[in-house]
């Protein structure tokens, strides 16, 4: 019984250290350039990648700017036409006093001309 175990074992190690020289094999030739030119590339990757973000960055600040600028003359256009119509209703207050008063002064004027007419008839 524990034959066949220590045999699996063994066969289970055989097969980690054949993987391992495979491995060291293939890391070994690569040359020392070749680490080198592995490692430019890979800054060069790195910093074209953080160029790109900052650039996402930028844009991002530069939209968030307008949408802010946006917004506040949103806010002061509602702000002046509510301003504009509180005028506009104190106007037609205004105007409906006066054609009130306009009225009862029309009113006034054909009375005091029917009165008028009435003493000159009384006098002639």
């Amino acid at each position: 019984m524990r034959n066949p175990i220590l045999l699996g074992l063994l066969l289970i190690m055989v097969l980690g250290l054949w993987v391992y020289f495979k491995l060291w094999s293939i890391d070994s030739e690569f040359s020392q350039e070749d680490r080198e030119l592995i490692r430019r590339q890979f800054d060069l990757a790195n910093r074209e990648a953080m160029d790109e973000s900052a650039e996402w960055r930028f844009k991002y600040d530069v939209e968030i700017d307008k949408a802010t600028k946006c917004a506040m003359e949103l806010t002061q256009a509602k702000e002046a036409l509510q301003s504009k119509t509180k005028e506009v209703a104190d106007i037609n207050r205004n105007l409906d006093i006066l054609q009130k008063e306009n009225i009862g002064l029309l009113d006034r004027v054909e009375s005091l001309t029917h009165e008028l007419q009435t003493k000159s008839l009384n006098c002639s």
